[in-house]
């Protein structure tokens, strides 16, 4: 029964002196907790339409997951000063930043999807079992970082 919960959202109230805060906790997220569960969010741009929308913020969720798990990193700086004659030398420095994820996700199950007209977004929540084992790419997909089968 716990898979057909849907998007229900549980108030509790705690009063106080003032006046009442209210708590909302979505229902998918309660069956699934962060102790048994790689959890990850995704966000698209609504202005892209909504099929669109929906399938980036699902792909940004997955990569969100996968980053937890594992995340290449490189960086690459460029510094560069500009000596004119009669002017002041510019110093411009550009860093480039590029996050590789390459991990096999097994059992992803996308629990929760949601557009917010108002910020026009996309949400989706992932989420992953922690009690399976990642295999790990072959030493030929390793090498191409473009392989991502």
């Amino acid at each position: 029964m716990k898979k057909k919960v849907g998007v229900v959202a549980v108030a509790v109230g705690l009063w106080l002196g003032l006046g009442g805060v209210f708590i909302a906790i979505s229902g998918a997220e309660v069956s699934h907790s962060s102790d048994h569960y790689w959890i990850g969010k995704g966000q698209g741009d609504l202005t892209k339409g909504k099929v669109v929308c929906q399938r980036v913020s699902e792909l940004s969720a997955r990569t969100d997951l996968a980053k937890q798990i594992r995340v290449l990193v490189k960086e690459h700086m460029i510094d560069r000063i500009r000596e004119r004659s009669g002017r002041e030398s510019e110093q411009d420095i550009e860093l480039t930043r590029e996050e590789i994820v390459q991990e096999y996700l097994q059992d992803v199950k996308i629990i929760d999807r949601r557009i917010d007209e108002e910020n026009k977004v996309c949400i989706a929540t992932a989420v992953m079992p922690k009690s399976k084992n990642q295999s790990k790419p072959s030493i030929d997909q390793e090498q191409d970082p473009t392989n991502l089968h």
